[in-house]
């Protein structure tokens, strides 16, 4: 077993943390792993049960990060987010998911979902052994309980941008202030303070777009870490009334040029399998699926 140092990290430590270790899973592969740091501060958006409990990580003899268990309140679920590096032994492995699974029950969590890459021998197989099992995707498409594709796109196969039809108008959120955040009906009212605690929020890649009457009509938000030339899309989304516009297209085209404007070498997004204007937009864009994911579950779910 190698020389490592287990301590525990809560709230914005946690997330900062959290942010050196999967940055330094970028540094080493290109598309490892399921999480961006992004993601991270994108889940930190609204407020969980979860948000002060104690997250294990492991750091090694310079005091950087090598591993880490991440447990996320989901509405009525409960998650670990398993997190090693690319070249992560299986006896190590192991190590990081039996240490997890015992602090997720010490925390009182015996119901337990895993996401992991389908192609992941390695991680499935040691899950299997505790007990694990697949969970079957739901066939609704609104569903928290699917599985996801991730792809990705180069900075240079990048679209052009989509034209704006009709009377709808782009924004980011340096220009909409200071009315209420767009995604406060969805994600609370605690949104916008914090999205600026994640420090890789940026207001200028919150874009959404208004219709003549000033009403949000579609938005997403595009994540940029400097530190990887990492660009990820989290989250998309186009109001019922607004439906087949061309306002996702026109919103994602444009977000990924600012990304790219901002030095992102290579952009992810996730998107369901049974989503298919999701599918479509985003392969139609030029993304290119790279992995698809597995929700293993413990205990009744």
């Amino acid at each position: 077993m190698r020389t490592t140092k287990e301590q525990y990290r809560t709230g914005v430590q946690y997330l900062e943390a959290a942010t050196e270790l999967l940055r330094r899973v970028r540094s080493i592969h290109p598309t490892a792993g399921l999480l961006e740091a992004a993601d991270l501060h994108w889940w930190w958006r609204t407020p969980r049960s979860t948000d002060n409990l104690p997250q294990l990580f492991w750091f090694d003899h310079l005091g950087r990060p090598e591993a880490a268990v991440i447990t996320a309140a989901w509405d009525n679920r409960i998650t670990l987010d398993l997190i090693v590096m690319p070249d992560a032994a299986p006896d190590w492995v192991a190590h990081i998911v039996e240490r997890g699974l015992t602090h997720a029950s010490e925390c009182g969590f015996e119901a337990i979902d895993v996401v992991v890459d389908r192609a992941d021998c390695v991680m499935r197989e040691v899950l299997t052994g505790c007990g694990f099992a697949i969970k079957e995707d739901s066939s609704d498409v609104s569903s928290v309980n699917l599985s996801v594709i991730t792809a990705w796109l180069a900075a240079d196969a990048r679209p052009e941008i989509s034209p704006l039809g009709g009377d709808y108008r782009l924004y980011c959120r340096l220009d909409t202030m200071p009315r209420p955040h767009h995604m406060l009906h969805r994600s609370g009212p605690d949104v916008e303070t914090r999205l600026r605690q994640a420090a890789l929020y940026r207001p200028d890649l919150d874009l959404l777009v208004l219709d003549d009457h000033e009403r949000v009509a579609a938005y997403g938000l595009f994540w940029f870490d400097p530190e990887t030339a990492t660009g990820l899309v989290e989250p998309m989304r186009t109001e019922d009334d607004h439906q087949r516009q061309g306002l996702a297209r026109h919103i994602l085209t444009a977000g990924i040029n600012l990304l790219v404007e901002a030095g992102a070498a290579h952009i992810k997004l996730c998107f369901r399998p049974n989503d298919a204007a999701a599918k479509g937009l985003y392969l139609s864009a030029g993304f290119e699926p790279d992995k698809r994911t597995a929700i293993l579950s413990l205990g009744s779910v």
